[in-house]
């Protein structure tokens, strides 16, 4: 195994680790306008994710990073072709930080209602167009001898990639519903479970269609094995959420995320981003990595700093791992 091969999955491990920690952030984002009733429990939520929120986009740096050094070919090709969605995703993100900060800088209800509102898009849009991008990524663009995209933004909305922003909406959404369940008390706990069921019924019908429609287009026997594993770990989740499972059914929904993640880089791979104009025009792992002395380099940094950022963000979501409720909200106007 080369080591552009084991940057390719590293890189895949780093994607998988942002959707696994991002996804439910990003879902307990959706469930202030879905879930809360009041201000109160619309703080309980914020609360939930308020320690670990800027942790879990880490990863999305480190893996930004480590593709634009291990793949400059790639970094320069995605970045530019997909460059108007991945601003947008980037502005939310902005935004979304900021939301997040200022929210209870102010004691005025339009204030704090409007970064609220904030809250809920900038969580939202990013969980849609992460799955629009990826979509495109999995199926192929339009480039060329040169490696340039030369279609349209109007190219990425096509039907598989927008049916796969509608996955990592729900399944996102989901996600954070189930984390939601596991990190409250009383009623908005109660409700959450509820929610979940709903949600997750309409994830597992959309993640089915888009999980086949890939593996019956470019597939092979172990993506097959990841697809069945996304699918029964979904239907586990829903099981033991319905059961008051909620530790076991964050942990399944969470399966799911990987799974899916896995399988659509076994699709992927050697491609790493595919050409529909000619085979042959196809960004792989090998015409798009950088040279072995920068990749060796990478790897020892890798093998030294992963596991301290490992230990850390372990440490933080065990310090705050306690349940809360609108009990714990001491103000809940501010």
């Amino acid at each position: 195994m080369e080591l552009h091969d084991v940057w390719f999955v590293l890189i895949a491990v780093l994607w998988t680790g942002y959707f696994f920690l991002e996804g439910f952030d990003f879902g307990v984002g959706v469930l202030t306008r879905l879930l809360a009733r009041d201000r109160a429990e619309k703080r309980v939520l914020i609360n939930t994710i308020g320690p670990v929120w800027d942790g879990n986009e880490v990863w999305l740096l480190t893996a930004g990073g480590a593709t634009f050094a291990a793949f400059p070919e790639w970094y320069a090709t995605l970045f530019s072709g997909f460059y108007l969605p991945l601003l947008a995703i980037l502005v939310c993100l902005i935004v979304r930080g900021v939301a997040f900060e200022y929210r209870a800088k102010r004691p005025e209800e339009n204030w704090q209602r409007n970064w609220e509102t904030a809250i809920f898009w900038t969580s939202l849009l990013p969980a849609f167009l992460w799955g629009v991008a990826f979509g495109n990524i999995v199926r192929g663009v339009k480039l060329d001898a040169d490696f340039e995209y030369v279609g349209t933004v109007w190219d990425l909305l096509n039907p598989y990639a927008l049916l796969g922003g509608l996955v990592t909406l729900t399944l996102f959404t989901f996600h954070g519903t189930v984390f939601t369940a596991l990190k409250t008390v009383g009623e908005i706990r109660e409700r959450a479970r509820k929610l979940a069921l709903k949600v997750g019924l309409v994830t597992a019908v959309l993640a089915l269609v888009f999980l086949v429609w890939t593996q019956s287009e470019s597939g092979d026997g172990a993506s097959l094995v990841a697809l069945g594993v996304a699918v029964a770990s979904l239907v586990a989740a829903l099981g033991a959420n319905q059961a008051g499972r909620e530790g076991w059914s964050f942990t399944l929904s969470g399966v799911t995320i990987v799974a899916a993640v896995a399988m659509l880089f076994l699709t992927l791979f050697p491609n790493v981003m595919p050409s529909t104009l000619d085979p042959e025009w196809s960004l792989t792992v090998t015409n798009a990595s950088s040279g072995p002395y920068t990749l060796k380099i990478m790897t020892w940094l890798a093998v030294i700093a992963t596991p301290l950022v490992l230990l850390y963000q372990g440490w933080t979501y065990w310090v705050f791992r306690k349940r809360i409720g609108t009990q714990h909200i001491a103000d809940p106007v501010h």
